[in-house]
């Protein structure tokens, strides 16, 4: 027996849902992806520690029998309006160079051109942290320091004309 052709079908079948809302439930999920096929198998993941704890992370996976099935509701739920906020689906399988937080943005910027805009979110992306470099870049050339500098014992009782004014 093929133990990795038997992975591959199952991963080939199993959908990851992101972009959710945070009102949006388990069986929310369930009930939006049941039209298109038999689900297997439905993880809904949750914060497990710090703040959030016991909230939804606002993603899920959803597994069906067949891939043709997970297929289907690729095609029919990604970019779909829940809640406001458009919906990520794509396979498990597929590797995605998108990070969730860029995904709303990237479709639309799909929608506009008519394409795929992956490598300008890329062109994009890249600029973004040139430009922050080059700025970083300019402010330790005029002396500017990130770090704040410390205060003298003097600094805190030494009386300071500007700090009588009002602003």
């Amino acid at each position: 027996m093929d133990v990795k052709g038997l992975e591959g079908d199952k991963l080939e079948s199993r959908l990851y849902v992101g972009n959710l809302d945070f009102r949006i439930s388990e069986s929310d999920v369930i009930k939006m992806f049941s039209p298109f096929g038999k689900i297997t198998a439905e993880d809904f993941l949750w914060h497990t520690r710090g703040p959030k704890r016991g909230e939804p992370r606002g993603y899920a996976f959803v597994q069906y029998t067949a891939k043709e099935e997970a297929q289907l509701a690729k095609e029919k739920m990604n970019g779909k309006l829940v809640c406001g906020r458009p919906m990520v689906v794509h396979l498990a399988s597929e590797k995605s160079s998108l990070d969730s937080s860029d995904s709303h943005r990237t479709l639309k910027n799909k929608k506009a051109t008519g394409g795929s805009a992956s490598r300008s979110a890329e062109t994009d992306r890249a600029a973004k942290i040139a430009a922050i470099k080059n700025k970083l870049k300019s402010l330790e050339e005029d002396g500017c320091s990130t770090k704040r500098p410390r205060l003298v014992p003097n600094d805190l009782t030494g009386t300071n004309e500007h700090s009588h004014k009002k602003l």
